[in-house]
């Protein structure tokens, strides 16, 4: 196989959730420019549609399928959904993510069950709907987009680290589990990246700047930066990858 094989994803069935903006928008972008097909999944039936013009001007289809998954019920619909479409995804991204950042004192249980809800009971129930029919063809791809938060301790953050640890322990019993199948289950976990929700929390520069003054890099990340990451562990170059926690974050958990 050549090295533009082994990177490549043509012709692969992609589904990636919270597709609407930020890193979800361009996961899209970067996955169709690389060959595969996208089931883009948001609530925000604008940024869908923004998404699948993206996917179509790489020449691949777009299925948009709107969704608001901290509803129990969503994951295993847009599962369905989607298999019913297209008989078999390939890779699973689980990226749509929300955070309420308080002080532990501060957060309300609704919040608190909200952030579980998207970040770690949908990704386990779109998982659950699609991994059958990966086992069946014995192949598939999930990639969990995780945080950095996973590892490293940010105040006004807990109810959020605590659903992407959960994600990544998640994510290695994917791998204890499936494996056997050829299905890898991997972690990205990046640092602060510029994307809508970020801008929210970290857009006053004296809150920015002392994270960015932790990070050897001396900068946060860009969206595609986090996407490549996404790309190689969807693609066939990254198959003795399986389990692993991925850390886009200019070194910050290195110190």
């Amino acid at each position: 196989m050549s090295v533009q094989d082994r990177f490549s994803v043509l012709g692969r069935k992609a589904l990636v959730t919270g597709a609407s903006r930020g890193i979800g928008i361009e996961l899209c972008r970067v996955l169709s420019e690389a060959g595969a097909d996208i089931v883009a999944v948001a609530r925000d039936e604008s940024g869908l549609a923004e998404a699948r013009a993206a996917v179509e001007a790489n020449g691949r289809v777009c299925l948009t399928l709107p969704a608001d998954l901290g509803q129990p019920d969503a994951p295993e619909r847009v599962g369905r959904e989607a298999l019913a479409a297209w008989g078999t995804i390939d890779i699973l991204v689980n990226n749509a993510g929300v955070s309420f950042p308080k002080l532990l004192v501060d957060q309300t249980i609704a919040e608190w069950d909200l952030i579980q809800a998207v970040n770690l009971r949908a990704p386990w129930l779109l998982a659950r709907t699609l991994a059958p029919a990966m086992i069946a063809q014995k192949r598939g791809k999930i990639v969990n987009v995780s945080s950095q938060t996973s590892s490293v301790a940010l105040t006004e953050h807990g109810a959020y680290a605590a659903s992407k640890n959960g994600l990544n322990g998640l994510t290695k019993v994917m791998t204890a589990e499936w494996a056997p199948f050829n299905i890898q289950a991997n972690a990205v976990c990046p640092t602060v990246t510029m994307t809508p929700m970020a801008t929210q929390v970290w857009g006053d520069p004296a809150k920015l700047g002392p994270m960015v003054a932790k990070i050897p890099a001396g900068r946060v990340a860009q969206p595609v930066e986090v996407c490549d990451v996404v790309l190689f562990l969807c693609a066939t170059a990254s198959d003795m990858i399986n389990g692993q926690e991925i850390f886009v974050d200019g070194g910050y958990t290195a110190l």
